[in-house]
């Protein structure tokens, strides 16, 4: 196999060498209000790492590793600690997708915790009189709700790879919850994006809005309902939430949504019911896998369309010497890689549970080679795209016709983990869009996710066979994408990122900036970033909108549209010298939080 490429070598010895005295370590424990700790986006040192964008849940997981627990233990403890700083992203309201490294093994497993639609989900579920509903009243509404993954994840990953009890590692939230975190600038600025939408439900407005105003900066916030919410699952376990007066309380909530009654909004009522919540399993399965410059990349297999749509793109620009082209041809490849995997994408990914998704042929390299021949690198192709047939693949042949991509939301978080032992967690999770879908559960401080909205809520085109309509029990499509990268059998990067469907575009950018254009990962994540996903226009960063590149480009054939911030990234990386390194963003949602056990020396 090829090694990887000489530029990303060249700059782990250079960053290897100008971060010996760099890195953050978290206090003791987490603090809440005045005594969260400072965000920094790169950090390097011995005894694990924790990436997320918050610095109150990446103390929460350094302190379980701190305490000799393991990347699992740290990586609940971190989610737990984002449901209660980032509660429009996460929270035990949604659902995610879990990438787990098992040093021991050296496997790389997962664990699908998707949200499941209610049995009686139809294909017309977001239908009336044979029309889609607008999106906006399937968003804010109970019938978008699907049921949670989030708890469900937390106890399969324990039960599986942890080492400590879910009430434990629950405990730092809790105290985040019941004393409170400074608010920023990004959790005030998202209560006032979605303002409208809480004032109309009274416990969501009595909870984000108190006395009716948005939160201060440098306010403490507290959510002592969340906090007993977490007590509960800590002594009953996640089953609390699925069966009992918590499952009963969710239930209530979407079945008849707490809406003021002065409200002139609609909000549609949902049939998810007890057996549904009962119902609920997580799905343990194999990851995606592709080779790429010599290295493995795993990450999540169907649902997510991340795993094969990064997969594909990643086989398509391993033909091209991407670390030795100038920026705008390298920039060229990734949009049509991104534009064909996007065609792929609609056209065959859906839940493998209701859906045949080919898995393996959009993985192969044959088929990538079979698509890959329509980049030019003199003219951009159009949008929207014709997919291809991954099982009888014809060169630069088309096997269906061309449908857009549709709409999916762009909020989610992903934490990053590493632990003294090289056990590596990748975790993205979501209550869908930013807000979920507004309703706070009464009495229990979390809000419900909006996740079936990922679904078409009609065939993206007619005549085209769409895999991510709505269906009983089904699991939607999703993108996001946790990855972990192998090199002989051993991590040496995993990132990953929110973003709806942006989320595959700037993992795959992260990986190629990293992997072939040779940035250390905190630049590659903080590179400005394209988007592209077979739709007619690719999406720019004001760093790349405002650039000579753009113009470059645009010679090509490419349009473009701006977008002020797409994805919010976090990754860890093993160091040549053995030590971890954590990176988060640098300014997008405020700058992430990187922390490392150990910053100035071996324990």
């Amino acid at each position: 196999m090829r090694r990887p490429a000489a530029a990303r070598q060249l700059a782990l010895l250079a960053l290897a060498g100008a971060l010996v005295s760099t890195g953050a370590a978290a206090p003791p424990s987490a603090a809440g209000g005045s005594g969260t700790p400072a965000k920094v986006p790169v950090a390097a040192g011995w005894g694990g790492a924790v990436a997320s964008v918050d610095a109150d849940a990446s103390a929460a997981g350094i302190a379980v590793l701190r305490s000799g627990g393991n990347a699992v233990d740290a990586a609940v403890a971190t989610a737990a600690a984002l449901g209660v700083t980032e509660p429009y992203s996460a929270g035990i309201g949604g659902g995610g997708y879990f990438v787990y490294y098992d040093a021991r093994s050296g496997r790389v497993r997962t664990i699908d915790g998707r949200e499941t639609a209610p049995a009686s989900a139809t294909a017309t579920l977001f239908q009336e009189n044979g029309v889609p509903i607008p999106f906006a009243e399937g968003q804010t509404s109970g019938r978008g709700v699907g049921v949670p993954g989030t708890p469900a994840t937390w106890q399969s990953a324990l039960g599986a790879w942890g080492t400590r009890p879910l009430g434990q590692l629950l405990k730092p939230a809790e105290k985040l919850a019941r004393d409170g975190f400074s608010v920023d600038a990004t959790f005030r600025a998202q209560t006032e994006l979605n303002q409208d939408r809480f004032k109309d439900f009274p416990d969501t407005r009595k909870l984000f809005l108190p006395g009716g105003a948005l939160p201060v900066v440098g306010s403490t916030f507290k959510n002592p309902d969340l906090a007993a919410t977490y007590a509960e699952l800590g002594r009953k376990g996640a089953g609390a939430l699925y069966r009992g007066p918590i499952a009963e309380d969710i239930v209530r909530a979407v079945r008849k949504p707490p809406v003021d009654p002065a409200a002139t909004r609609v909000v549609r009522s949902g049939d998810l019911t007890a057996g549904d919540l009962r119902a609920y399993a997580t799905k343990r399965q194999e990851p995606t896998r592709v080779g790429y410059r010599g290295l493995d990349v795993y990450s999540m297999a169907p649902s997510s369309s991340g795993g094969t749509t990064v997969g594909e793109a990643l086989n398509i620009l391993e033909r091209s010497d991407l670390g030795s082209l100038e920026e705008s041809q390298y920039l060229h490849r990734f949009i049509e890689a991104s534009r064909i995997s996007f065609a792929d994408r609609g056209r065959w990914v859906g839940d493998p549970a209701a859906e045949d998704v080919p898995t393996r042929e959009l993985l192969s390299q044959r088929y990538a080679d079979s698509r890959g021949c329509l980049i030019d690198p003199g003219k951009a192709l159009t949008s929207p795209l014709a997919p291809g047939d991954p099982r009888h693949p014809v060169a630069c042949g088309a096997g269906g016709q061309a449908a857009p991509t549709t709409y999916e939301g762009e909020n989610t978080t992903h934490l990053t983990v590493a632990d003294r032992w090289g056990n590596v967690v990748s975790y993205t999770l979501t209550i869908e869009s930013t807000g979920g879908s507004a309703i706070t559960v009464p009495g229990r401080g979390f809000l419900l996710n909006n996740e079936l909205t990922d679904f078409s809520f009609a065939p993206a085109a007619p005549g085209v066979p769409d895999p991510n309509l709505p269906g009983p029990g089904k699991r939607p499509r999703s993108s996001m994408s946790p990855t972990i990268v192998l090199e002989d059998g051993r991590p040496v990067l995993a990132v990953g990122s929110p973003g709806g469907a942006t989320i595959i575009t700037t993992v795959l950018q992260t990986l190629t900036g990293h992997l072939d254009r040779g940035l250390p990962l905190v630049d590659a994540i903080a590179a400005p970033r394209a988007s592209q996903r077979n739709q007619t226009t690719t999406e720019l960063e004001p760093g790349l909108w405002n650039s000579p590149v753009r113009a470059e480009l645009e010679a090509l054939g490419q349009g473009f549209r701006q977008n002020p911030e797409i994805g919010a990234a976090t990754g860890v990386q093993r160091l040549p010298d053995g030590r971890w390194l954590a990176a988060a963003e640098t300014t997008r949602r405020g700058g992430g939080s990187a922390m490392v056990v150990h910053p100035h020396g071996k324990p």
